[in-house]
């Protein structure tokens, strides 16, 4: 509903607009002077998101390069040397864990417990950020890499990042279709889909506000809307091109993805809660808890963990990728209108000057630290 009455009109809006005025976001405010700062928010909007979108980028490339590993470094194995981990992969039982196998020793009872107290094993690998602390260089250098990638992706602009979207926008699709297919054949995968659509669903949440609110921003922040991003990208386009088909497909297609990607994630939590003996609920997570701790435990859970995660990673640094790859088109865009003369000819250098700002500027981030990573 919100992609009906907020989403596809605010999208074709923008769109329009920035193909009709061939300009980024702050020189097609010129049509309603009043409203220029609208265009330099944007900006502003997708200089910050820019700052710390990479940020997120970075621990996934980490969590990719740990994922070589086996077992994987935040699975259970970290609870004892020979405890629950050990029975996921028995030859005895590779596929079938049930509660009598989990508490066949006080070790992996102390792992359940740990679960129930909210102690997971990816927690603890996962440590909490609110305490300071020094440069972690292992993440600094993630983030120089996820910066690396967006500026070579960048360097000649849309001609350049357009033939990397064909990769970063497609292969998400082939992991999450594997990502499926294997958690639907795990036992516990129906109570997962159950929980996300299904006879377990709460619809009387539809009458909570903050359930609407969630939907739109929602909406708002996977369509990239009042960003600038739209407009800066829809400025490349011919002024003749068929926006408003584009609109529609382009919509259609990422809350599709987004409802198909449901599945995939909440078919594996349902196996997690199955292994754990626990309500679905007390297993899913939102935000990061999702993407870095409850999403990793469960796929730790799997046989070939290191090979479900290295997919799992992957996809999500490609998505990080092409949502970063329109903030930093915003805001290359808006210097080149601002002036043209300077540096319209020199587009490599601009990307590469952004890309150094925001890194400098994002290395703030990492005066956190994780401290059982490290």
């Amino acid at each position: 509903i919100m992609l009906a009455v907020a989403g596809l009109p605010l999208f074709f809006m923008e769109s329009s607009f920035g193909q009709f005025c061939s300009q980024g976001p702050i020189n097609v405010w010129k049509a309603v002077p009043i409203l220029q700062g609208v265009g330099i928010t944007m900006m502003l909007v997708s200089t910050f998101v820019a700052i710390y979108y990479n940020v997120i980028i970075a621990y996934s490339i980490y969590y990719l390069f740990a994922s070589c590993q086996y077992p994987l470094p935040w699975s259970a194995k970290d609870c004892n040397s020979t405890g629950l981990l050990d029975c996921f992969f028995s030859k005895e039982a590779p596929y079938n864990i049930t509660a009598a196998t989990l508490n066949v020793t006080a070790e992996n009872q102390t792992c359940q417990n740990e679960f129930t107290a909210g102690q997971s094993p990816s927690e603890k690998y996962w440590d909490s950020m609110n305490e300071t602390g020094p440069v972690v260089w292992h993440l600094a250098l993630c983030l120089l890499l996820a910066w690396i990638l967006v500026g070579a992706a960048l360097f000649k602009g849309i001609k350049s990042s357009g033939k990397v979207v064909y990769f970063t926008a497609t292969f998400p699709y082939v992991v999450l279709f594997i990502l499926l297919i294997r958690g639907v054949t795990l036992e516990g995968a129906k109570d997962g889909i159950e929980f996300y659509i299904g006879s377990k669903s709460n619809l009387t949440k539809l009458t909570d506000s903050e359930v609407w609110k969630d939907a739109a921003t929602q909406i708002f922040f996977s369509l990239s809307i009042a960003w600038g991003g739209l407009m800066a990208l829809s400025s490349y386009n011919k002024f003749y091109n068929n926006c408003y088909q584009d609109s529609i497909i382009v919509c259609v297609t990422n809350c599709g993805t987004s409802v198909f990607a449901g599945f995939a994630i909440f078919s594996i939590l349902g196996h997690m809660a199955h292994v754990y003996q626990r309500p679905v609920s007390e297993v899913a997570d939102a935000g990061f808890g999702l993407a870095f701790i409850a999403y990793p435990d469960a796929l730790s859970k799997l046989p070939i963990s290191p090979l479900w995660s290295i997919l799992f990673f992957v996809m999500l640094i490609t998505l990080g990728l092409d949502s970063q790859f329109a903030g930093i088109e915003v805001i290359a865009t808006c210097l080149q209108d601002a002036y043209p003369k300077l540096l319209k000819s020199k587009r490599g250098i601009v990307t590469t000057a952004v890309c150094i700002v925001l890194f400098l500027l994002g290395f703030r981030m990492f005066m956190f630290y994780l401290r059982k990573m490290f």
